[in-house]
């Protein structure tokens, strides 16, 4: 018997490829939209796709949304973190300051949403009344409702909503001070509202990596949650935010730890460069968040000395 090896092997080669295909396809973690028919301000834009600057990068993000990845069954504590890229609230730098956190995080158990904001810089996204989106109202606002949304959906991930954590690097970073150290906005009295503004937005504990200025000084210190601050040395926009937030939660009592790495600026990830020193320092927030007590399971409490939301 004869057999036509170009054929059997085109025949391995595509069941191979497709079969890579379906198992990435299965891999791929869930996206959901925060606000169904349409953010506040949006609701003409809903459903406008979104679009890769240098192929790497959302852009032109109308439907804020959060994309789910969920540790290992055997990892999971309960413990949620909604990460924010940075990305100077003109692009999302979705990659290495979402996906690798979330990766991260999953390795020590945590849930994690990386959240997809409207960008308030991005010279081609625009609101409804052809306004700019802002920081202050769009950006952080999104970042309100993941956090909501996340207590929400809490049942459906295994999460406790008492121990729910916020993220954010560079730009992100801003808009987890805005949230977690500054007062939220009243809504207006005309606003639209549902059943997920009945949640807190309000964050159990902060994460700020080499944080943008907006938000420091914080306005609302007193009572906010515990953070853990990391930045470099030479990193003269956020370094600077980095120390000032640090000493103004400290004078208010509230647990943080900060971390200065040396010879090294902006944007060093999730370890990124050449130090040894920076290559660790997700391993002294794994480190921060076991000492603080959210890497073990609480039964629906927070750790003790945390204010409660």
């Amino acid at each position: 018997m004869k057999f036509n090896v170009k054929a059997i092997a085109a025949t391995v080669a595509l069941m191979a490829a497709c079969g890579a295909a379906l198992a990435q396809q299965q891999a791929k973690p869930p996206v959901f939209q925060l606000w169904p028919n349409g953010a506040p301000g949006s609701e003409k834009h809903h459903g406008e796709a979104e679009k890769l600057e240098d192929g790497a990068y959302p852009i032109n993000i109308h439907d804020p949304s959060v994309t789910v990845f969920r540790p290992a069954a055997a990892h999971a504590n309960g413990t949620a973190m909604v990460v924010v890229p940075g990305g100077g609230h003109r692009i999302i730098v979705w990659n290495s300051e979402g996906v690798q956190a979330a990766q991260y995080l999953n390795r020590i158990g945590v849930t994690a949403f990386v959240l997809k904001y409207r960008l308030a810089r991005d010279p081609n996204s625009k609101s409804d009344a052809g306004l700019p989106y802002t920081i202050e109202g769009d950006g952080a606002g999104d970042a309100r409702r993941a956090i909501r949304w996340v207590r929400a959906h809490a049942a459906d991930y295994g999460i406790d909503p008492h121990r729910v954590g916020l993220m954010g690097f560079s730009a992100g970073g801003e808009l987890v001070s805005m949230v977690a150290d500054n007062p939220e906005p009243v809504p207006a009295s005309n606003a639209k509202r549902d059943a997920l503004d009945q949640q807190s937005a309000r964050p159990d504990f902060q994460v700020l990596v080499y944080p943008g200025p907006l938000g420091v000084p914080a306005k609302a210190v007193n009572g906010a949650p515990p953070a853990f601050l990391v930045a470099g040395t030479k990193d003269k926009c956020c370094m600077p935010p980095a120390i000032g937030l640090y000493q103004q939660l400290q004078a208010a009592g509230v647990s943080a730890e900060l971390h200065l790495y040396a010879e090294t600026d902006h944007a060093f990830n999730m370890g990124r460069g050449e130090r040894i020193s920076v290559a660790h320092w997700p391993d002294r927030l794994g480190d921060w968040l076991l000492d603080s007590g959210w890497l073990v399971p609480h039964g629906g409490q927070a750790p003790q000395g945390v204010p409660a939301p």
